[in-house]
């Protein structure tokens, strides 16, 4: 299952994460609120970790604008108040349930189970592409049923992909979804990954264009014929 930590606090965050991979799920990281809220657009979360106070929008803002929008993600907030008004108004705001910091991280994990389990931890659907395959509650790829051993910026290039319906995607835009959480490499970057992941695809029977370049404009999923 695929998580999502919003936390600005960096020591936390890579900690937290490093202990929710360690439980088997796939985390993905955002410094702020408007990093969490680009990336809620663009992937589907089993659940949200959500600290209140977020740069450029807070958590409380931040799950409100999910409720307004339809978004239905379980979202376990992390916050330092311990006031019945403050957990009042995160509730209010559509949060599910709450942690005080400093927290137990039993406590949390445990927490964290009993959501997935209350939303009946809905599976996201498997992405496909003509033979390629993507299952992002397991985070497991495979081309003709071949699995694919990709890297964590392979396995994320090609959801984005995958999940952009064809489109051409530009480099800068690519840096933008895959290093939203941390200061950005230069788009060179970008090639030698997709470097990487095209002769992972084409070791298992895919073409060399299966992600061609679109000269001037970035790259997309080849159509078929």
């Amino acid at each position: 299952m695929k998580l999502l930590l919003v936390e600005d606090d960096e020591r936390i965050s890579q900690a937290l994460a490093e202990a929710l991979t360690d439980q088997g799920y796939a985390v993905d990281l955002a410094a702020d609120g408007p990093m969490g809220w680009d990336l809620l657009e663009a992937y589907d979360y089993s659940l949200v970790l959500l600290d209140v106070m977020l740069p450029g929008l807070s958590g409380i803002e931040l799950c409100q604008r999910m409720r307004q929008s339809g978004d239905s993600t379980p979202v376990l907030l992390l916050t330092a108040r311990d006031t019945s008004s403050d957990k009042v108004i995160g509730l209010d705001a559509g949060a599910d349930d709450y942690v005080v910091k400093p927290f137990d991280l039993q406590e949390l994990l445990a927490r964290i189970r009993a959501l997935l389990r209350r939303s009946g931890a809905t599976l996201p659907p498997v992405l496909e592409w003509r033979c390629l395959s993507l299952n992002p509650a397991t985070c497991e790829v495979s081309y003709d049923g071949q699995p694919l051993a990709l890297t964590p910026k392979e396995y994320g290039l090609l959801e984005l992909f995958l999940r952009s319906g064809g489109r051409t995607l530009s480099r800068s835009v690519i840096l933008n979804h895959l290093w939203a959480s941390e200061e950005p490499p230069g788009e060179e970057t970008v090639k030698v990954h997709l470097r990487s992941l095209r002769h992972k695809l084409m070791a298992a029977g895919a073409e060399s264009d299966f992600i061609e370049t679109v000269y001037g404009l970035g790259y997309r999923l080849k159509q078929s014929g």
